[in-house]
């Protein structure tokens, strides 16, 4: 009998979350949501779902995932340990050369957050039937808004007319519009062999060197020679945006992928985190704040460093993220 394997990706730094997230503790591993992490989250969901978990992680994020994951009591995992960062594709790789081929792996990233409930394991139900019947599936969420900060699909029933990039404000809008776009969750579920066929087929040397590198990894840590060798990609120009197996399951569950200060804003305002009369919020201070002449501006406090900064410019915290690491400030 083949298992349902979930597959965690733990990579990324979140950047956009700067100066809570930081390369020695990305967005991920931040304990800012009811006690638990987004990493610790995800396990949560999705192990009553699943019969094995896989996380995929590298050297640097290693020590925080088995942290989270002793915390939970969780002693029954693959540990997969990348030596160098390689993109989505080669991740996803590495669990499907571990499975069996006809074992379905439930990949999700481990820095979203997902409300539990009905809608979200429907979905689930619904994207594991499809990957048995040999498909790749996607999960699209019903947008909310003409978001420019997530990538699109565009739909005609199940089946993926396109994938589209982040778009501009007025493209966002003409989405919303239409009716049949949907924000690309980042999150897919296909049968081990499925995956590995497709790779093979659009990114050979992807597959063959990912397939070198797991096939020579010691208790699941890779060589960081045979690593270098890999071509990184995401899974999304790799496979999702060329096969024609695609299909996407269109999903109401409640999801943010909780990449910019104004999700945080939303979900912590949604907890009950105080704002002032004018829509200001501080995050990390316990001290009494004081905004004046601002609106809608969040105030994040950290022991070395501190950000101002307008919600709806959320996405340009980035852009101070690349200039420090640029300089090779010790705040990253």
């Amino acid at each position: 009998m083949s298992e349902i394997i979930h597959v965690l990706l733990t990579g990324g730094v979140g950047s956009r979350l700067w100066p809570l997230s930081r390369k020695s503790r990305p967005k991920q591993y931040i304990d800012l949501f009811g006690g638990y992490s987004l990493f610790e989250l995800s396990v949560k969901r999705n192990s009553s779902i699943s019969t094995k978990l896989n996380v995929v992680g590298n050297v640097d994020n290693n020590e925080l995932s088995q942290k989270s994951l002793s915390k939970l009591g969780k002693v029954d995992y693959m540990n997969i340990v990348e030596a160098t960062p390689r993109n989505t594709a080669p991740a996803i790789a590495f669990s499907a050369f571990a499975a069996h081929p006809e074992d379905i792996l439930l990949v999700t990233p481990a820095d979203h957050i997902i409300k539990e409930g009905t809608e979200y394991t429907e979905s689930v139900k619904r994207a594991i039937e499809l990957a048995g019947e040999g498909y790749i599936a996607t999960f699209g969420i019903k947008p909310e808004k003409p978001e420019t900060g997530y990538g699109y699909i565009e739909q005609k029933g199940e089946d993926v007319v396109a994938f589209r990039e982040k778009p501009n404000l007025e493209t966002a809008k003409q989405f919303l519009a239409a009716g049949n776009f949907l924000w690309n969750s980042g999150m897919f579920c296909f049968k081990a062999g499925v995956f590995l066929e497709e790779l093979k087929k659009y990114e050979p040397e992807v597959f063959a060197r990912s397939m070198e590198g797991w096939f020579n990894n010691k208790e699941g840590k890779l060589d960081l020679e045979d690593s270098l060798k890999i071509p990184s990609i995401s899974v999304d120009y790799a496979v999702m945006e060329r096969s024609d197996k695609m299909k996407v399951v269109a999903s109401e569950f409640e999801w943010s992928d909780m990449g910019s200060f104004e999700a945080i804003y939303e979900y912590l305002y949604s907890q009950g985190h105080p704002i002032d009369d004018n829509g200001n919020m501080v995050i990390g201070s316990e001290n009494y704040t004081a905004f004046v002449g601002f609106k809608n501006s969040i105030l994040v406090c950290t022991p070395d460093a501190n950000l101002v900064l307008s919600r709806e410019q959320s996405q340009e915290v980035k852009k101070v993220y690349s200039n420090l690491e640029s300089s090779n400030s010790v705040l990253v």
